[in-house]
Order: C-alpha cells, then structure tokens, then sequence
C-alpha cells in the first residue's frame, strides 16, 4: 500500500525520531537519499553541473547538505540562496566541499558560467503555503527548461490538499521523505511532482490520510472461485443501462461486468438493446434476483425510474451516468456513485472548475452528503468514504480519456460488488484494474472502451501469477 500523510503527521513522526538521534543525524539521512536520487538521475555525479534553489525551511537544508556530497563526489555545484535564513549549517558544509553559494547580488555573475544539468528545488517545505515569492518565480523563469528534481514536495502546491494557489514548481522528479504527501496523490498538485521517489527514514507513522493501492494489495482483494464454486455462489450482478439512443452504454456496461470474476450477468433493459447484448454476449441472460445492481450509463430518460427500481431490490448498486441526476433520498448499503468532475458540480451545485481544482474536498463532502462511497473519475481517480477514508487510483494512461471508458468501469465494480468485495473495495480495485487493463490495451498508443473491457482478464492474471 501506498499511504500519504499529513503534515501534522509527519512533523510528529520526526520529532519522536529525531529525540532518539544525534542533533543533525535525520536531515542527513534525508540528504543522502537526496544526493543519491539525483545521481541517479544524472547517471554519474562527476563533472556534472547542478543548482541548488534553497529557501529558509529544512528541506533548503536537505538540499545543501545533499549539494555537499555531490560536490565530494565531484559534482559542481552551486547554490542560489533566497532568502537571509537560509540553512547556515548546510552554507558551511557545502562550501566546506567545494561547492559555493550564491547571494541574489552575486547571481548575475553566475549567469555566466555554463548552464546546469539539473536544479534542485529546495525552496520552500511541506510546511509552506501555496504560491512562490517573487525572488523564487524569477530563479525559475531564468532556468526554464532545466530538469527540476524537488525536496519532498514541489514548492508552491498545498502539501494537505493536493491544490494550487499560484506560481509553483513543476518537478521531472520528487523525492520525499519518510511517507507520501497528500499531494503526492492528489491532483492538481500531484501532476506537478513527476515520478515520486521515496526515501526511508525510519518515521514510525500512524493510520494514513490517504491510501493508493499496490499490485499486492489489489492481488489480496480479488475475490477468487472457491474449488466448490458455483456461478450462484460467485455472484450475480444485473445491468440497467443503455436506451434505443445510447445503446453502446448497454454493451460497454455488459463487458465490463464479463471480466471472469462474477458468476452469471442479468441485462434488464428495452427489448431492441436487449438483443444486441445477447449477441455480443451470448454468456447475458435476463431478469432475475441479483447481489448487485449497475443502473445509469446511457439510461437518458428512463435513468430515474431505473434508479427507483434498483434501489427498492435493496442489495449493492453502482449509480453512473444520467441516473447521478437522480440521486436524492437514502441509498442501499454498499452504494458507490461514479461520477466524473461534471457531474459531480451538478450534484453539489458548484463549478466543474472547483471541483477540479479541489477534488478531495468535494470527494469526501459527496461521500458524506449521499451516505455513500464516491468514486470521483479523474487523472487521480479519489474514491471516498462517508467516514472519511479516502484511495487514490494511480494506474491508467491519458489514452483512457474516452467515450465509454466509465461505462466499463462501472460494469467492473458491480461484478466486483456482485462477488462480494464492500464498496470501498470493490469501487478501489474496479478503479486499478481498469486502469491497469488500459495500460495494457493501450501498449503506449490509442485505444477505444471495448479494448479496456477486454484486457481485463489479462490484468486480473497478471496480478495471480505475482
């Protein structure tokens, strides 16, 4: 699992640890994780050119203290100070090893001399606010186009929030320390970190603000065919989707159910559509009791009246698409609702563009106004509790932003509900899997919805044969 915490909860972990360790000893650890990461970047430390933008936190420390080893290492390095509080500790080690420290007078004459290869940012800490100082857009805006690798978070972002407030860095690579942030999950801010890096440094950390499952962690969930099974047994889940207008939703919803791991799929829907899914999917039957409802994609008019009709059979549901229009009253339990950033500002009311630019709030306030789990889609689909929990989905590829690609990932989570999963699950593991099916269909390239639905099993034994 990867687990994300708070500030508050991470500033507490380091001081238990730093009361059992020599003065200095855990900035160190950080520093040579640092150091190390950035050669690896560079692949050597030798002769390369490196600049440090320190600040007046202790991540400016890190960064000096791990400019110091580069500089042993043969690295040239130099650092822009930007601010008058800057790290004295690590200004003394740095030049102790032949590095040199640059004061905003002095920069002009460092202009001069050649380019640096990589820049470090270590301008303002996880305890910073969004936005970057005037002196800090300006250092930036000279080494535009320089590969930026940042200290624990990329300066400018809500490390808490995972939101953007002004100027900030963007990081080819982000190495942290300890845990993840939030914002290293969370978007917007997450897409500004890079590849996130992390170095232990021995926190002992309490339950996590947020999770992002693993390859293992989605291998223990997957419900598995007991050797008695019988297609009862392993779950029957039923689809209302699809019209005479949107028919596509009826057969994408049907594939993504048809993944193996449920037992029977029931299709309830108009007659016309009904035989185009039995022909596509001869495996569908009809109407019948079921564990678990997926009702909305493509449901145009009828979406209320499926809905109403589901949610009176009383066992798990999926709710997408035109039937998120609908949702009013109580919900059954297990419900996961679906939406994408859209139509979630219908339901709450607000701007699509708030809800993009602060995705865990309005997650977690939709999970706690419907009394369900809401799976909010994105780049970094958030899937949220009503008590507060909270998963982030990693997996996935920019060429799985299609039409359709919801309308299989809700079939997904009703089979996975269906056999049993809780909706918490069900909707985490729907979401990884569907993402890492797209990156297996996608194989680097295009890819249209069908193609998602039918990696699905190869996703599924990929993570059995582990």
């Amino acid at each position: 699992m990867r687990r994300a915490h708070t500030v508050e909860q991470v500033r507490a972990a380091e001081a238990q640890l730093m009361a059992r360790l020599p003065e200095g000893a855990l900035m160190q650890r950080a520093a040579a994780g640092l150091a190390y990461a950035v050669i690896d970047l560079l692949g050597s430390a030798y002769g390369r050119r490196v600049l440090l933008l320190v600040g007046s936190g202790d991540n400016g420390g890190d960064a000096l203290y791990a400019g110091a080893l580069l500089a042993r290492r043969g690295a040239q390095v130099e650092a822009w100070l930007l601010s008058d509080h800057a790290h004295e500790g690590g200004i003394a080690a740095l030049r102790a090893s032949g590095g040199r420290a640059v004061l905003p007078s002095e920069r002009a004459s460092a202009l001069s001399a050649a380019r640096p290869e990589v820049v470090v940012d270590g301008i303002v800490g996880i305890g910073g606010r969004a936005g970057l100082r005037p002196e800090a857009q300006d250092a930036l805006t000279i080494l535009e186009g320089i590969a930026v690798v940042a200290v624990d978070t990329p300066s400018g972002v809500d490390v808490d929030t995972g939101e953007l407030d002004g100027p900030h860095v963007t990081a080819d690579l982000t190495v942290t320390f300890g845990t993840h942030k939030i914002a290293h999950l969370v978007d917007p801010a997450a897409a500004a970190c890079g590849v996130v890096h992390l170095v232990d440094i021995g926190l002992q950390l309490p339950q996590p603000a947020i999770e992002a499952l693993q390859p293992e962690d989605v291998a223990a969930l997957l419900p598995r065919p007991q050797p008695d099974a019988q297609k009862y047994a392993r779950g029957v889940v039923g689809i209302r989707a699809g019209s005479a207008q949107y028919p596509g939703a009826a057969l994408l919803s049907v594939a993504g159910a048809s993944s193996g791991l449920v037992g029977m799929i029931r299709y309830v829907g108009p007659a016309e559509v009904a035989d185009r899914v039995r022909v596509a999917h001869p495996e569908v039957v009809g109407a019948g009791r079921v564990q678990a409802w997926v009702v909305g994609s493509g449901g145009g008019e009828r979406a209320g009246d499926e809905l109403a009709a589901v949610i009176a059979d009383g066992v798990p549901l999926v709710v997408d698409a035109d039937a998120l229009a609908h949702v009013d009253g109580p919900l059954p339990a297990d419900t996961v609702l679906t939406p994408h950033a859209g139509e979630l500002a219908a339901m709450l009311g607000v701007d699509r563009a708030d809800i993009e630019s602060r995705p865990l709030e309005h997650a977690r306030h939709a999970a706690t106004t419907y009394g369900a789990v809401v799976l909010l889609k994105g780049r970094h689909t958030l899937i949220a509790t009503p008590d507060g929990r909270v998963r982030a989905t990693t997996t996935g590829t920019p060429w799985l932003a299609i039409a359709g690609a919801g309308d299989v990932l809700g079939g997904l989570i009703g089979a996975l509900l269906a056999a049993g999963l809780p909706a918490y699950d069900a909707a985490s593991v729907g979401s990884w899997l569907h993402g890492a099916a797209a990156t297996l269909a996608s194989g680097g390239g295009p890819l249209v919805a069908s193609q998602v639905a039918a990696s699905i099993p190869a996703a599924v034994r990929g993570l059995l044969d582990r």
